[in-house]
């Protein structure tokens, strides 16, 4: 009777055992549907210029994040819009929370009639750099038309505007950059954000720095600007 009872326990425990792996499954699937298919690949012939794990699509998709970014030229606070661009709201928290952006410094000041920007995100101060993975583009779609544009593809990336650098289409990774006076480009670079007006001072402190090297128009800044702190709020 013993042995009987032993085996009916034991096959008791196998039953439960399936049972429960099976919820977990359903649990991992219904994860799976909540989330959005932001096309995140790992890019291991670009590593990550510091050990940073690869997120998983994001599960929020709406609403405004508050970023503050503390820099040795003054603080830089920020609004992320998921609306706009959940995905590059997602990679970029996940980043800043884990700490990718702490003690780095913006590597490009741009000063062309056009192009006033100035760009951040590369831990290795050299425009290279990235988080390991990239993910697909969520480019802006309301921005308003450049004047004088013969080809009518150009748009305006107003002063203040936040907006991932990339290397070409869905090549997104960590570098971005802050908009300093209203920009000309093709609208190939997402927006995913708004600088605020402090962190617009800040910025204007550092472009009126000018830009080091023989390049007057396009190079590192004279004025170092070092991300010391990025949180999210």
């Amino acid at each position: 009777m013993r042995r009987i009872a032993a085996g009916l326990a034991v096959a008791a425990l196998a039953v439960g055992f399936i049972t429960t792996g099976t919820a977990s499954a359903d649990v991992e699937a219904q994860d799976a549907q909540a989330r959005i298919d932001c096309g995140i690949t790992p890019t291991p012939e670009e590593p990550a210029a510091r050990p940073v794990p690869v997120p998983k699509d994001p599960r929020h998709t709406k609403g405004k994040v508050f970023v503050h970014i503390r820099t040795n030229q003054g603080d830089i606070p920020m609004i992320l819009d998921r609306d706009k661009a959940p995905c590059t709201v997602h990679s970029f928290v996940h980043l800043a929370e884990h700490r990718f952006y702490d003690k780095t410094e913006c590597h490009r000041l741009t000063a062309y009639s056009t192009l006033k920007v100035l760009q951040c995100g590369d831990p290795t101060g050299t425009g290279e750099g990235g988080p390991g993975y990239k993910y697909k583009d969520e480019l802006p779609t309301d921005l308003k038309p450049a004047p004088n544009d013969p080809t009518g593809l150009r748009r305006i990336y107003p002063r203040g505007t936040l907006a991932m650098a990339n290397a070409g289409p869905d090549t997104n990774g960590s570098q971005f950059f802050l908009v300093q006076t209203d920009s000309i480009l093709r609208p190939n670079y997402t927006v995913f954000g708004t600088i605020l007006p402090e962190g617009l001072k800040t910025l204007d402190k550092i472009a009126a720095g000018g830009i080091a090297g023989d390049n007057p128009q396009d190079g590192r800044p004279n004025l170092k600007a070092e991300l010391k702190r990025v949180t999210v709020c």
